[in-house]
């Protein structure tokens, strides 16, 4: 077998740059909400993606970092904080994105930020994250369109990790495992 190594390319620059923000989409219709700027300014921008440049959307209704699942039309954005962490900035909010405006819908179980999630906006999940008092935690929570339940947790608590897949079928991988906090 011959691999032939792949290139990545350049695209637009965001309107407002910004970390810890949701996304969902693809490449040629992306969605990219909430985040954060430099020092400590939370965010509830939203900016859709057309595989060239980026364009502004309607606002989040609650500013904040934010984790998220979906597509440019059906964007999910849940949990996630807007203040430091182990405070009451964390967030258990859930918001849809209709591809026009964000609306608020069933919250989580727990409350947290740095989790993980993917899937669709009818069938997503959320798991790990840091919780209140700023513990990391493995927990796990399936969404059904409208609600959250709790489901299996996690084998290994941690945060801030990569997620992809659907809500029957999902990966989280790296991120920070306590006790050590070492990157996984």
């Amino acid at each position: 077998n011959t691999f032939t190594a792949a290139a990545w390319s350049s695209g637009g620059n965001l309107n407002l740059a910004r970390h810890n923000a949701g996304n969902a989409g693809t490449k040629t219709a992306g969605l990219f909400f909430g985040g954060k700027v430099y020092p400590n300014v939370f965010k509830n921008e939203s900016e859709e993606y057309n595989g060239t440049s980026w364009t502004e959307g309607n606002n989040l209704g609650t500013a904040r970092m934010i984790a998220g699942a979906g597509t440019q039309t059906a964007g999910l954005g849940f949990g996630g904080t807007n203040g430091a962490p182990g405070s009451t900035g964390v967030q258990a909010l859930t918001e849809e994105y209709n591809g026009t405006s964000w609306s608020e819908s069933g919250d989580m179980a727990t409350a947290r930020m740095g989790l993980g999630g993917a899937g669709l906006q009818t069938a997503a999940y959320a798991a790990g994250g840091i919780g209140s008092p700023n513990a990391v935690n493995g927990l796990h929570e399936q969404y059904n369109g409208s609600a959250w339940s709790n489901s299996t947790a996690m084998n290994i608590d941690r945060s801030t990790m990569g997620s992809v897949g659907t809500s029957t079928a999902g990966l989280v991988f790296g991120g920070y495992i306590p006790p050590s906090y070492a990157f996984a």
